[in-house]
């Protein structure tokens, strides 16, 4: 049972209340552009995983049907604690050095991305982050554990870090001394330099104190990466860090150094490009991403994006009855929505070309998987490119962002 897949519902509730909540205490939490690239590199990460999840998880099956030490019943309560202990220390060694190895802080670095800290941040994820995680859980199945109770488990693992990206929750007393929180994770967001790399722990924080990766929340965060991505172009957030990665490697006149670029800290590059760069201090005078759309725009873009994710909602749901011609046609057609409702956000010339493409492309689906032309995707396609004349026409009105 996909237990993530379930809970989705829940999570948009909960967003729910935090923005109600936030905008009752007068709070700054929520951006709409912001929370649509949070949530477009999810829904971008579910369509990669629609097509490789069998692949990745093909290892752990592997080596518990021909590897196993142990038979690790099921039924025993003792196994389902172990367990679980188990998945949440893989978890905190994934995680840390997703922050330590660049190759792996590539993948993982979207995450952080975001410079606001709300729920939606909890559901942008790295779409190339599980080809290596994986890797990380195969003692699980040397050990003998059932691949039903690593995948039941793992999954109560990543539900119970959703509410923990909040700001509305302050210090919990007791509780922090065991369990990761909202105050401990805000450090993990944090780009303060003295905030950076520290409580990587997933349903718990004792790990990190083990280890010597625990700081306390003291001052207010500041939320990001430390070299702001400055785009809500989900595919650019995913690949950023790589080229970056890659020009660097190939400026480097040494092969060693090259291959060093890999697997070194972050803010390692040879001496030759300028040598190690720590964290820089926070500028004060530093202002967030925020290019300046029409409201009709921002309108267009949160009506169509929560079409969008209703859509999306059944395609992932309904993925293994599909054929792979469909799987893919509705693939494309969900990519093609997220970077063209960030390059409406972006006011980029290229993107109203790319949404009157992809609701005509819509159109056709939809009449194409009925077997027939409905009047109703006729409708909504020919609405729907009214609408986005209507909002590009008022945004013409705003200035470009110096």
């Amino acid at each position: 049972m996909n237990y993530i897949a379930l809970a989705i519902p829940v999570f948009f509730v909960l967003i729910g209340i935090e923005w109600t909540a936030a905008r009752l205490e007068r709070r700054e939490v929520y951006r709409l552009n912001d929370s649509v690239a949070d949530l477009s590199c999810g829904v971008l990460d579910q369509v990669l995983d629609v097509f490789t999840k069998t692949v990745l998880f093909a290892g752990y099956l592997w080596l518990h049907a021909n590897y196993r030490l142990f038979d690790v019943s099921a039924d025993a309560a003792w196994a389902w604690l172990t367990c679980f202990v188990g998945i949440d220390f893989l978890y905190y060694w994934f995680h840390r050095m997703s922050h330590e190895v660049n190759a792996f802080w590539a993948a993982h670095v979207v995450h952080h991305q975001s410079e606001e800290y709300n729920l939606t941040v909890a559901l942008r994820q790295g779409a190339l982050q599980g080809s290596f995680s994986w890797i990380f859980y195969l003692p699980l199945a040397l050990v003998g554990f059932p691949p039903a109770m690593f995948l039941t488990l793992s999954s109560f693992n990543t539900l119970y870090q959703f509410w923990i990206h909040t700001r509305l929750i302050g210090r919990m007393g007791p509780f922090e001394w065991v369990f990761n929180t909202p105050s401990h994770h805000r450090v993990h967001h944090a780009r303060n330099p003295k905030y950076i790399d520290r409580n990587h722990g997933g349903t718990l924080i004792v790990w990190d104190r083990l280890f010597g990766t625990f700081v306390a929340e003291a001052d207010e965060p500041v939320y990001g990466i430390t070299t702001p991505l400055r785009s809500w172009n989900p595919v650019t957030a995913n690949l950023a860090t790589w080229v970056d990665l890659f020009g660097k490697a190939s400026r480097a006149s040494r092969w060693s150094d090259r291959l060093r670029l890999f697997v070194a800290r972050p803010g390692w590059q040879p001496a030759e490009l300028g040598g190690f760069q720590p964290p820089p201090e926070i500028d004060p005078s530093e202002r967030k991403f925020d290019p300046e759309v029409a409201r009709p725009v921002a309108t267009y873009v949160f009506v169509q994006f929560t079409l969008l994710l209703l859509a999306a909602g059944v395609y992932f749901n309904r993925q293994q009855a599909l054929p792979f011609p469909a799987l893919a046609a509705g693939a494309a057609l969900i990519v093609a929505a997220i970077v063209a409702a960030a390059g409406l956000l972006e006011r980029q010339p290229w993107a109203p070309w790319l949404e009157a493409a992809r609701l005509a492309a819509l159109a056709l689906f939809v009449a194409w998987s009925a077997a027939a032309w409905t009047s109703a995707a006729g409708a909504f396609a020919v609405l729907s490119i009214a609408g986005l004349s209507l909002a590009l026409r008022a945004s013409a009105q705003v200035p470009q962002e110096a």
